[in-house]
């Protein structure tokens, strides 16, 4: 049995910051918190600053780090980057897939997070020719979780249409399986490991026709498995499904058998009052990804309205415009606050709950996101010291890093008692700077 001992000099445990916390490891799992620990016990890690639980990156599409700074030039919508966004996918082979993803989970280890869902889509070679392993791009997100030390929630993602009604397009046919069917075929061959568990997803209601939700809804069920959409974050796509069927998106999704407690909805941003309710009374989670949001100019969606109707919320990086849980904690309560000139929408407390708990339960680890025994030894630790975090007393160390904090702050992150980010350094990825240059790099050619 593998043991170790952390000592951390200040943790937020749930509901407040204490100083002097231990914490024992046995493989993978915390087995004995201690408060009140004034020294490091012989032998422990020492974890300078405030430590939180491992934060959880619950919406993400790896390949779209590639699109960093290139789609800030000039003006457009979500549709005109979507059609860059399609370039950069066309590209990518197994190889480059996983070079590409290995640099990206190691970005986001270096940022705090311990574990991501991967919302997978680009399943097939060009054209929709099948690899000879017909997983293998998913298999690259696997192997490149491992070797950046992260756990993965590979949301494998059925994507069989462009609109209602409409065929694939050449882009998309790297995406379709052709059924649902076929779909749930393939991702059933895939394993999970130690470090990664198999969800599914559903693009959204364009892409999967109605009559198939219900294939999808119910592979996840039989599995007991986490089940994710892309729902309404364009009021196109609103516009189009009252056009084919007469309700909204999250209507159709409740009348297909789609919501319930497993069930995350991406973005939800143009809800009706009948769809909050659906989602809060099914218990259906949401996923809001707000740096995404404003860069795409997709709108505010009514996160608090849908929590209080009973929808737990968890955060996400989703295209990666940037790389920091911490930052997206914030701007859900900012851009609230823009929204209604109000101040106060969310305790730094809860905010820390979605990036954390939260984000693990929508992600199929229960037993992640809290500094607790028995559960996950997946820690981040933020700097208390740097020109951002000095100053303000350490009890107030959850509003420091959820208000003040950035990415640049975390100095540790350790996964299942392992040191993965050490002073501010990937273990297990030498240069992270030059891996994400290199990778993205082989897809320009």
């Amino acid at each position: 049995m593998t043991r170790g001992t952390y000592w951390l000099e200040h943790a937020w445990l749930g509901d407040c910051v204490e100083p002097g916390v231990t914490v024992e490891v046995a493989d993978g799992r915390i087995t004995a918190v201690r408060t009140g620990t004034d020294a490091p016990p012989p032998g422990a890690e020492i974890l300078r600053g405030l430590t939180l639980p491992g934060l959880a990156n619950a919406h993400s599409h790896a390949f779209h780090r590639a699109l960093r700074g290139t789609v800030q030039v000039g003006s457009g919508t979500f549709w005109t980057w979507r059609e860059v966004m399609y370039s950069v996918a066309d590209r990518l082979t197994p190889e480059t897939y996983h070079a590409l993803a290995r640099a990206v989970y190691a970005e986001m280890a270096l940022a705090g997070i311990t574990c991501v869902g991967e919302f997978h889509y680009l399943h097939h070679d060009r054209g929709g020719a099948r690899y000879a392993d017909p997983n293998a791009m998913g298999e690259a997100l696997i192997v490149a979780a491992a070797e950046a030390g992260v756990r993965i929630t590979l949301l494998d993602t059925a994507y069989l249409s462009s609109g209602f009604g409409e065929r694939p397009t050449a882009h998309q046919l790297r995406f379709s399986d052709g059924s649902a069917d076929a779909w749930a075929e393939r991702c059933s061959v895939l394993k999970e490991q130690d470090h990664a568990r198999i969800g599914a997803a559903i693009h959204s209601v364009r892409a999967v026709p109605a009559e198939q939700l219900a294939t999808v809804a119910r592979w996840a069920e039989e599995r007991r498995a986490p089940l994710h959409v892309h729902l309404s974050e364009q009021t196109a796509e609103n516009d189009a499904c009252l056009a084919a069927h007469g309700v909204t998106p999250t209507r159709l999704l409740a009348d297909h058998g789609v919501l319930g407690p497993r069930t995350t909805g991406v973005h939800n941003t143009h809800l009706t009052d009948e769809d909050i309710a659906l989602l809060g009374d099914s218990g259906t989670g949401t996923c809001m990804c707000p740096t995404t949001e404003r860069d795409l100019a997709d709108g505010i969606g009514p996160a608090v309205a849908l929590q209080r109707a009973g929808s737990p919320l968890s955060l996400g990086s989703d295209s990666h415009a940037v790389i920091d849980l911490l930052e997206e904690a914030r701007a859900m309560e900012l851009d609230e606050r823009l929204r209604t000139r109000t101040r106060g929408h969310w305790t730094a407390a809860a905010l820390l709950r979605a990036a954390t708990e939260d984000g693990h339960a929508a992600l199929g680890w229960p037993e992640a996101g809290a500094i607790e025994p028995g559960r996950a030894a997946d820690l981040t630790t933020i700097a208390l010291d740097s020109v951002r975090t000095a100053g303000p007393p350490p009890r107030l160390g959850a509003e420091t890093a959820v208000f003040a904090a950035s990415a640049a702050d975390v100095r540790h992150t350790v996964v299942g008692g392992r040191h993965v980010v050490r002073d501010g350094a990937h273990t297990l990825v030498p240069d992270v700077p030059r891996a994400l240059a290199d990778a993205i790099a082989a897809l320009s050619g």
